[in-house]
C-alpha cells in the first residue's frame, strides 16, 4: 500500500490532504520504529555490560564486545523495518550489504582473523592482564589484550605490540600460572674435589635462604662427568615471584662458598707442544 503510495503521483495528487496525511503517518511511524529500535538497543547493551561488571569472574572486555554487536544488530534490524516502512524493497538492500560485506571481508581478512582470535583469547583466557609470559618470540608483562592486538611490556619495559592471530596462533609460555617455580643450576668442580663435600656446600648455602622451598624435596646430585669438570645438578622449587632473583643470588653464594671452602671450580685450560726441530 505504502508503495503504491509513493509512486506514480501527480504533483496535484502529492498536494492531497490524503496524501500528505500518509506520508506525515509514514515519517511518525519511522520516528517512532527509530526510538523504539534505539531505546531496546541501548537497554540491552547496558544490560550485557553489566552482567560483565557484576560477576568478577567474567571477563568485562568479552561483554561489552558482545554488547556492541548486540546493539548494532538490533539497530540495522530498525533500520531495514523503516525502509520497509516508506516501501522500499529491504531484500534488495540486504543483498547489496551482504556483498559489501564479502567484499569488505575480503580485504580486511587480516584484521578480522586478528578480531577473531582476539574474541577466543578473551572468551578461552590462556592470559590475562598481569601475567607474566612469552609469546612468538616475545616475552614481556601483559598490559592489554583488545580485539585486535596484545600488548607486553618486555623486561626493558618497552612497549611490544603482538598481532592476536600470531598469539592464539603460537605457543604461549605463561610463568605466572602457576605459584611456585622449580630453579636450576649446574655447578662444576674440579676431579680433585671432595664431592660429599662440595655437595654439603651447595645444600647448605642454597637451603639457607627463606625463598627455597623444603617441599618437593631439593635435587643435588652429580650427573655429568664433563672434559674438566664434575657437574652437579641443583633444582630447588621457589616462589614465581622469587624465580629470577632467587636464582642470580644462589649462584654467586654458591661460587662465594666453594671459594671459602677451597673448593677448585675448573675452567678448560689447552697444553700446547711445540716440536723441535733437526
Amino acid at each position: 500500500m505504502q508503495t503504491e503510495l509513493w509512486q506514480d503521483k501527480t504533483l496535484a495528487d502529492l498536494l492531497t490532504l490524503e496524501f500528505l496525511a500518509s506520508a506525515f503517518g509514514s515519517v511518525v511511524g519511522a520516528i517512532v520504529i527509530l526510538l523504539i529500535g534505539w531505546v531496546i538497543s541501548s537497554w540491552l547493551q547496558n544490560r550485557i555490560q553489566n552482567l560483565g561488571k557484576r560477576h568478577k569472574h567474567l571477563d568485562e572486555m568479552l561483554f561489552e564486545f558482545l554488547a556492541s554487536i548486540v546493539r548494532y544488530v538490533i539497530i540495522g534490524f530498525t533500520i531495514l523495518f523503516v525502509l520497509n516502512t516508506f516501501g522500499v524493497r529491504t531484500t534488495s538492500v540486504v543483498a547489496v550489504i551482504g556483498a559489501a560485506g564479502l567484499a569488505i571481508g575480503l580485504a580486511l581478512q587480516g584484521t578480522l582473523s586478528n578480531v577473531a582470535a582476539g574474541v577466543m583469547l578473551i572468551f578461552f583466557r590462556p592470559i590475562k592482564i598481569g601475567d607474566f609470559v612469552e609469546i612468538a618470540g616475545k616475552m614481556g608483562t601483559v598490559k592489554q589484550i583488545n580485539l585486535n592486538f596484545t600488548e607486553l611490556a618486555d623486561l626493558s619495559n618497552v612497549q611490544v605490540i603482538v598481532p592476536n592471530s600470531e598469539v592464539w596462533g603460537n605457543v604461549i609460555t605463561n610463568y605466572s600460572v602457576n605459584p611456585t617455580r622449580r630453579a636450576e643450576w649446574t655447578f662444576g668442580v674440579g676431579y680433585g674435589a671432595n664431592l660429599k663435600q662440595a655437595e654439603e656446600i651447595i645444600r647448605a648455602t642454597i637451603m639457607a635462604d627463606e625463598r627455597s622451598h623444603s617441599e618437593p624435596a631439593p635435587f643435588i646430585q652429580v650427573t655429568n662427568l664433563g672434559d674438566s669438570s664434575v657437574d652437579f645438578l641443583v633444582r630447588v622449587w621457589c616462589s614465581a615471584g622469587d624465580y629470577f632473583a632467587f636464582k642470580a643470588d644462589m649462584t654467586r653464594r654458591v661460587k662465594e662458598a666453594f671459594d671459602d671452602g677451597e673448593i677448585n671450580i675448573p675452567f678448560p685450560t689447552r697444553t700446547i707442544y711445540h716440536a723441535k726441530e733437526d
